[in-house]
């Protein structure tokens, strides 16, 4: 029977998904699961890295049987994954040894503070391209290995694997075989040299991380291995040929192959990646210098901007204020809503990323009087994420050096009409809008293909069609005023 369809992987911070693309490039079937969040302390987040697992189980064979094809029609496998987040198991049981610290996860922010002390985040920075931040997963690292009793000891004996996400499914995916990353996901952890494309030794020495841990890093399109012992989950032999942090995979699938094209994901936190090309641009203001993908899977230079909480924001006005029901009310429920009449909302739950990098932030409501009301927070909440992700675009358009005219856009928020309008009035750009904007399972399918031989280079330029542009309305005056205020109500969340 013929291969012609693509398992892409998207294993996301609230849950995994599964798409099966056919040949043509389009969405076969999908499926989707959430899984539990665990939050032992404040600003402390986990995953329960079994649980995730056995979603990607799930959703896997939800998709499969949705599409009504058999196993061995999948030509290749791709995966996409949250970055930072990070997992150590047991080499020989294949056993977690703690659960997941979460890219959002603050618990090592005094750990950061004491190495900023000591002077290295120059260095850090020079071979990284990242900011000294509880964010990326060498601290994390380091704390597990300081935090679980005799797991240091286990780590130098070789018995222990280190990995992101990624990491963790190719070693399941293979029974074992292969404990592999590539370039964007390793590039996230504070222990790669983005300048040599290897794990550096002053910084393992810094962290003080055995080198032994740590996954063989190959270009985000190679062959990761196979699938194997997997039982009626999956055939056996399906290559895995497209793997990449799910930023970078928005960007690939955003058919951003050039320097200069730019998306914005819109999902639980907000990423803004502007393609570099071959040249790393280092910024002095908050952005980070991270590895990327060209069409051949090879590795590129972007910019990126982090923004912690974006569509988070939205998950608590319906999980802890229970002022929605769902994310899509949002937009039905503020209609007609002219303003705020005042109200800033900042969503720092976990601190701010770029371009202030201030992990002791927390969340503020302000500029509420007698006359506001839920749905002057929701329209509140909504418009942080537009302020937020201007914060990183003027930035990064000032480090670039020339005026960013498009910004492509993707994630699940996107589909917010009034999100993406007040986006477009407050960057004054035009907002594109691809048909399919489940870009990052799509970014990683179309790789994965192309590495398996399914499509050729030329395909995938012709597979990226707009569903919706967005253009400013906004004048200036408006444009300024209002972000003045949304700059006033940050300054009041930094201690």
């Amino acid at each position: 029977m013929k291969r012609t369809f693509i398992l892409a992987i998207d294993q996301g911070t609230t849950g995994s998904r599964a798409f099966l693309f056919d040949d043509k490039g389009h969405i076969a079937a999908s499926s989707y699961r959430e899984f539990k969040q665990y939050y032992p302390k404040p600003g402390w987040v986990e995953h329960d890295t079994d649980e995730i697992w056995r979603s990607c189980v799930t959703v896997i064979k939800e998709a499969v049987s949705k599409a009504k094809i058999k196993q061995n029609q999948i030509a290749a496998i791709g995966i996409t994954n949250q970055r930072e987040t990070t997992v150590l198991w047991d080499r020989k049981t294949s056993k977690p040894v703690h659960r997941a610290i979460v890219w959002q996860c603050r618990r090592t922010a005094s750990l950061c503070d004491e190495y900023k002390k000591k002077g290295l985040e120059t260095t850090v920075r020079a071979k990284t391209g990242l900011v000294l931040d509880p964010y990326f997963s060498g601290t994390k690292i380091k704390w597990l290995l300081d935090h679980v009793e005799g797991l240091r000891e286990e780590a130098e004996r070789g018995q222990i694997c280190f990995g992101t996400i990624d990491s963790w499914l190719i070693w399941k995916l293979t029974g074992g075989k292969s404990h592999a990353t590539d370039n964007s996901n390793a590039s996230r952890t504070l222990l790669f040299n983005i300048e040599t494309f290897r794990w550096d030794e002053e910084l393992l020495k810094i962290f003080d991380i055995p080198h032994i841990i740590l996954p063989r890093v190959l270009n985000s399109g190679a062959n990761f291995g196979r699938t194997e012992g997997l039982k009626n989950f999956l055939s056996a032999g399906i290559p895995i040929t497209a793997v990449m942090g799910d930023q970078q995979a928005a960007l690939f699938g955003q058919g951003c192959y050039e320097a200069g094209s730019i998306k914005n994901t819109y999902g639980t936190g907000c990423f803004l990646v502007l393609n570099t090309g071959k040249k790393k641009i280092a910024s002095e203001e908050g952005l980070l210098s991270t590895v990327a993908s060209d069409i051949e899977g090879k590795p590129i230079y972007a910019l990126e901007g982090s923004i912690f909480i974006a569509g988070a924001v939205i998950q608590w006005l319906r999980d802890e204020l229970k002022i929605i029901k769902n994310a899509a009310d949002t937009e039905t429920l503020i209609k007609g809503l002219n303003d705020t009449n005042g109200v800033y909302f900042v969503p720092a739950f976990a601190g701010l990323g770029a371009p202030y990098w201030d992990s002791g932030a927390r969340g503020l409501i302000s500029g509420l009087t007698r006359g506001a009301n839920a749905k002057h927070i929701i329209r509140a909440a909504l418009e942080s994420i537009c302020y937020q992700t201007k914060d990183v675009f003027d930035i990064m358009q000032k480090a670039y050096g020339s005026k960013i005219e498009r910004l492509k856009v993707d994630g699940g928020a996107c589909r917010n009409n009034f999100l993406m309008q007040f986006q477009s009035d407050v960057l004054n750009c035009s907002i594109v809008r691809p048909e399919v904007i489940e870009t990052t399972a799509q970014g990683a399918a179309y790789l994965s293909g192309l590495m398996a031989g399914l499509w050729q280079k030329e395909d995938l330029l012709k597979l990226q069609k707009v569903g919706r542009t967005f253009t400013s309305r906004m004048t200036e005056q408006q444009r300024q005023g209002l972000y003045d205020g949304w700059l006033k109500a940050v300054k009041k969340v930094r201690p």
